[in-house]
């Protein structure tokens, strides 16, 4: 699975990062979500998924390969 961001839409709230830190980062001059691990193993796509729905703005979106 992978997961891709809309940084136009992204306010920079990080609770992405906050809830999935391995997949998800913040960038340190605008302070928008920064995907760190793009395609993501099995094991982690509850907590990807929770991160995703999590976005205020719905900036996240999840793809099967």
């Amino acid at each position: 699975m992978k997961v891709l961001a809309n940084v136009n839409l992204c306010q920079g709230h990080a609770r992405c990062e906050d809830l999935c830190p391995q997949v998800f980062g913040t960038d340190a001059v605008e302070g928008k979500v920064v995907i760190i691990q793009p395609e993501f193993p099995d094991e982690m796509e509850a907590q990807v998924r929770l991160a995703v729905r999590n976005c205020p703005e719905g900036a996240l979106r999840i793809f099967s390969n």
